[in-house]
């Protein structure tokens, strides 16, 4: 009955929305809403399966996509390479952080309170953009990202559709065609899912629990520098704080579809995406408040269903 509700009151808000500013408006909104969505889809997917695994917010997560785009712009910018060897650099140099990170930061931690870790993931989020705003590193002033490409933009239907979000949205469904291949078709992803629902059976049964947590780490680590590198092409400024905000709102969709779900964390990113873009769209002042906005969602989905759209209660043993 909630959702029948629900739906209505979604159906009643399109009709609205159309008749206030017409359907091709709508429809665009809608379309770059699905593009930002696609980003902050690979960037939640990083948080959700770290969090599946270890039960941790990496929050160091949203400066690992940060390093993938600068990455890319040097690649881009000094040697003149092309959009897909810039992607491969951004996930190679990515994985090798985030593993870093892990190792350094996490692993001396995997059987300290949680708290302990949550604060040692923000303290390395914290070093990792102070550092690489030192003038010897990226520098703390704006870049101006230089696409290795000609934007074009067709018109379909009344809609403007450039090569840009067809990019994003190509990448984005390849790598997450790959990242489901891998998790539902090989031993490796068969020991994550094992991993994930009990890590001491886990061991037990024989499975080497820290290289499962390291190939976790570096996954979620080559979708946010991809995500990085798209994310730049699509917005084309970056700065060692401006994974920040992405960052927290693709953890913010990731906790709206459920924490731990990878099907949730993309109808997350997508319905965050949306929902950020419609604001703007059609929200007087909404390019003010589309943060707040954000924040807003995360508030709602603690207070009405804590679990998410997809997750499911999970019970502790004591």
């Amino acid at each position: 009955m909630v959702y029948a509700a629900l739906s209505l009151v979604i159906v009643y808000g399109v009709y609205r929305l159309i008749q206030f500013k017409g359907a091709t408006y709508f429809f665009q909104a809608l379309l770059d809403g699905l593009r930002l969505g696609f980003v902050y889809a690979l960037i939640a997917l990083g948080y959700t399966m770290v969090y599946g695994i270890v039960r941790l917010i990496n929050f160091a997560h949203c400066d690992v996509f940060m390093v993938g785009a600068f990455s890319s712009y040097y690649a881009i910018t000094s040697y003149g390479w092309g959009i897909v060897p810039a992607i491969i650099l951004a996930m190679v140099v990515c994985i090798v952080l985030n593993i870093a990170i892990e190792r350094m930061a996490y692993k001396p931690l995997r059987n300290a309170p949680r708290i302990t870790a949550l604060i040692s993931a923000i303290g390395v989020s914290f070093f990792l953009e102070y550092f690489t705003a030192l003038r010897f590193v990226f520098g703390a002033d704006f870049l101006t990202y230089k696409r290795p490409f000609d934007v074009v933009v067709w018109n379909v239907l009344g809609l403007s559709i450039s090569n840009i979000t067809v990019i994003i949205v190509a990448v984005t469904l390849a790598l997450l065609a790959l990242l489901l291949y891998i998790i539902n078709r090989t031993k490796v992803g068969k020991a994550m899912r094992a991993t994930s629902q009990d890590a001491t059976a886990a061991r037990l049964m024989g499975i080497d629990i820290d290289r499962i947590i390291t190939l976790t780490f570096g996954i979620g680590a080559a979708l946010a520098g991809a995500a990085g590198v798209l994310y730049a092409i699509a917005f084309p400024q970056i700065w060692t704080f401006m994974g920040i905000m992405p960052g927290l709102k693709a953890f913010i969709a990731a906790v709206l579809g459920g924490i731990g779900n990878i099907a949730g964390a993309v109808l997350g990113s997508l319905l965050m995406g949306e929902i950020e873009v419609l604001t703007v769209s059609f929200v007087p002042f909404g390019s003010r408040i589309r943060d707040l906005v954000a924040f807003l969602v995360l508030i709602i989905v603690f207070l009405v269903k804590p679990t998410g759209i997809l997750g499911e209660p999970q019970v502790e043993k004591v």
